[in-house]
């Protein structure tokens, strides 16, 4: 049996690389950038009103001068004027050209207008007020995204200014989630007294989802032969297997050996954790399996711990390491790395986490309860004092 680390940097030297997709930028949220986004000319392209107003050359203010001629309207959208007398002043609105031979903008709330006449009314004013200057945000040829960026709603407005529409990200793995068992059902049928409804299918699904994933699902029965002859398509048509159960020392488990009989190559088998323990993973040439114990808390443990980790380094993203601390004492006993469900709270700016008493790995409905998993270590103390600092990982947003 190996350790946590141990079975995370295992997972993490087999990493996967799907290659690389083009698709419609507005669909790229949450996806992984493959390209640098570079500005094609200055930004802002001209130095831009960024107030409505009246635009003037400030050396006629600063010798005393209050009142200037209207020479013009420069509104946005239309080609650069020029102000031919010095001395005049043009009305601009907010996102145009600043008119040649001017360089402050005054905004309208600090200025009379009288027919063809504008008045200043306040005392002072700065020389280049009210103007977003030219290249003043990024230069041309500059970097405006950088590869291997999760794309958000900021990335998407970048995209669409520099007219990427289609963009280059990390094309996502084919995935199938199975699940085993003659004891499950699926949502729709009714299960009998001795049966219940398959739930942990699902629960990847949106785990998956969380990281733009597609994911088919399939249910296979407690039997050797069926389980062999479906696994054996999957590995050929899939990039990565997950499985929900038969991993375990039952007798009807026969998800290791089923595996091996088919070349998967076996990284580990079993790791010093609660929940989670039985725990397998395997590689072959083209696909990644991970096996994950039935239970439905270490199913979800397991995927967040080791498969999301995975995907991220498969995709060039990387992740970092959350902390939160301890709001009150516990104790656990086994000399394992335990993953704890937790509340979490925040106080004075810092996130406290409040274990949830749960009823085992087996509990699906604690899971409501919690954000997310703390990771204490694996240690011969058994006492976990209030105060500590412990890695956390969530799933709801904090």
């Amino acid at each position: 049996m190996i350790t946590v680390e141990e079975a995370k940097h295992i997972i993490l030297e087999n990493t996967q690389d799907f290659g690389v997709e083009e698709i419609p930028f507005l669909e790229a949220v949450d996806r992984v950038l493959k390209e640098d986004i570079v500005a094609y000319r200055d930004f802002p392209p001209f130095n831009r009103v960024a107030m409505d107003g009246i635009a003037i050359n400030h050396r006629f203010f600063k010798h005393g001068v209050r009142d200037f001629k209207i020479e013009g309207i420069q509104p946005a959208g239309t080609p650069q004027q020029t102000m031919e007398n010095a001395s005049n002043c043009y009305e601009v609105m907010t996102g145009a050209c600043l008119p040649n031979n001017t360089d402050t903008v005054i905004r309208y709330e600090d200025v009379d207008i009288n027919t063809l006449m504008a008045t200043i009314n306040i005392d002072k004013i700065t020389e280049g007020q009210n103007i977003h200057v030219q290249g003043s945000d990024k230069t041309k040829e500059e970097v405006l995204i950088k590869k291997d960026t999760i794309i958000s709603a900021a990335e998407i407005g970048v995209l669409a200014t520099v007219g990427k529409a289609m963009v280059k990200v990390a094309k996502q793995p084919k995935v199938m989630i199975v699940s085993t068992g003659d004891e499950l059902v699926d949502t729709h049928e009714t299960p009998l007294a001795h049966q219940i409804r398959r739930s942990n299918v699902y629960t990847l699904v949106s785990l998956l989802n969380d990281l733009k994933i597609p994911a088919d699902t399939a249910h296979i029965t407690d039997e050797k032969a069926i389980l062999k002859e479906k696994i054996a398509s999957f590995l050929q048509e899939y990039d990565v297997l997950l499985f929900s159960g038969a991993v375990s020392k039952g007798k009807f488990d026969f998800l290791p050996e089923v595996l091996n009989e088919l070349g998967v190559k076996k990284l580990f088998h079993r790791v010093s954790q609660r929940p989670g323990k039985p725990f397998w993973a395997g590689v072959t040439d083209n696909c990644n399996v991970f096996a994950f114990p039935g239970n439905p808390v270490s199913t979800f443990v397991n995927c967040l711990v080791y498969f999301y980790p995975w995907h991220y380094k498969s995709v060039g993203v990387s992740s970092e390491e959350k902390t939160v601390i301890l709001a009150k004492d516990i104790t656990f006993k086994p000399n394992l790395s335990c993953f704890l469900q937790v509340k979490l709270t925040s106080e004075n700016g810092q996130v406290y986490a409040t274990p949830i008493q749960g009823n085992g790995s087996g509990d699906l409905a604690s899971l409501v309860e919690a954000d997310g998993f703390i990771k204490l270590p694996k240690t011969e103390e058994i006492e976990f004092k209030k105060g500590s600092v412990f890695p956390i990982l969530t799933y709801r947003s904090f």
